[in-house]
């Protein structure tokens, strides 16, 4: 049985490989949902050697079916967000100090100690419903920092304003994680120019705004706050970890997640760097859901292993992965 101990401490592409090669059994013997669909590819477990030829469950899964891989009592829910009457999904989370864990090393892993920060949120879509996994997640991370300023901001934006001037101002540390309509929001009522602070988006309109382009957004919040760059988080209801953008839109995982892009006309074929197609995630952290996740974003991956998300796919350039989705 792999423990998570094992998944935290990988430091080799060799280690990586082996270990994602130790969940895909677990996951194909413990999950019904994902062996079924496996099955449905005709996968014999015994023949794969390699990550490259692990089925991806598409995304949609968690939409549908309860997508675990063990027997233990579920101890957290998270959702997605949806508009008025779509489906959204669930994760089934039997071991909630793995997501602890990982987003808590990930974040280290890029920032250093929270302790060095001061966090504030400004989050009103996720803070008004239940569910959230990034809720869960910078709840944990503001107290973690041990700074009283730390905190979460809904519709109080002169108090934020206010605050977010006197902390820059005594040069504190500071880091505003926002959902991006919330973050245009604020620059529409205040500009900034600060000099200690980092603004974290963690995209999305949620039906609020228009969508942009990444160049386009990013550069109306740079002159907006007065930074030279906006990080971003890469995460989502159906994965337990996160990528962070520290600029530029390029994102670099922690060791324990890996992306491969796919083809968006057979989504068994993978594509060579450089190139945009559907981003596949590997993320160990799901041990006890599925690790292996084909998701509805487009991408490119580097050289180096970064990547960047460039958009969406329509529901109708889907193909290739929708076996069993209800």
């Amino acid at each position: 049985m792999i423990s998570a101990a094992d998944i935290f401490s990988i430091s080799s592409q060799k280690q990586f490989e082996k270990i994602a090669l130790k969940v895909f059994r677990h996951q194909y013997e413990n999950n019904q949902v994902y062996r079924e669909f496996c099955e449905l590819l005709k996968t014999d477990s015994h023949k794969v050697k390699s990550v490259e030829q692990i089925p991806f469950l598409p995304i949609q899964f968690f939409k549908s079916h309860n997508v675990v891989s063990n027997t233990d009592a579920v101890e957290a829910v998270f959702t997605s967000s949806g508009t008025t009457g779509t489906i959204t999904s669930k994760h089934l989370v039997t071991d909630a100090s793995i997501y602890e864990e990982s987003y808590r090393k990930g974040f280290s892993e890029f920032y250093g100690n929270i302790e060095d920060y001061i966090v504030l949120a400004l989050l009103p879509s996720y803070l008004e419903r239940e569910g959230s996994s990034l809720i869960y997640m910078v709840e944990d991370l503001i107290k973690l920092s041990n700074q009283p300023e730390s905190g979460f901001y809904l519709h109080n934006h002169d108090e934020l304003i206010k605050k977010l001037i006197e902390l820059d101002q005594a040069g504190q540390n500071v880091i505003l994680i926002g959902v991006t309509y919330a973050l245009l929001d604020l620059i529409e009522k205040q500009q900034f120019n600060l000099k200690h602070t980092i603004i974290m988006e963690t995209g999305g309109m949620k039906g609020k705004r228009k969508e942009m382009i990444r160049e386009e957004l990013h550069q109306q919040l740079c002159e907006g706050f007065g930074v030279s760059s906006i990080h971003s988080e890469y995460g989502m209801t159906e994965l337990l970890s996160q990528a962070y953008s520290l600029g530029e839109g390029v994102f670099e995982c922690p060791s324990w997640i890996q992306i491969l892009i796919r083809d968006t006309e057979d989504a068994l074929t993978y594509i060579s760097q450089g190139k945009t197609g559907g981003i596949n995630v590997i993320d160990l952290a799901n041990i006890n859901s599925c690790s292996f996740i084909a998701t509805q974003d487009l991408g490119k991956k580097n050289p180096n292993n970064s990547f960047e998300v460039l958009g969406r796919f329509d529901n109708s350039d889907i193909r290739g992965c929708n076996l069993m989705v209800m």
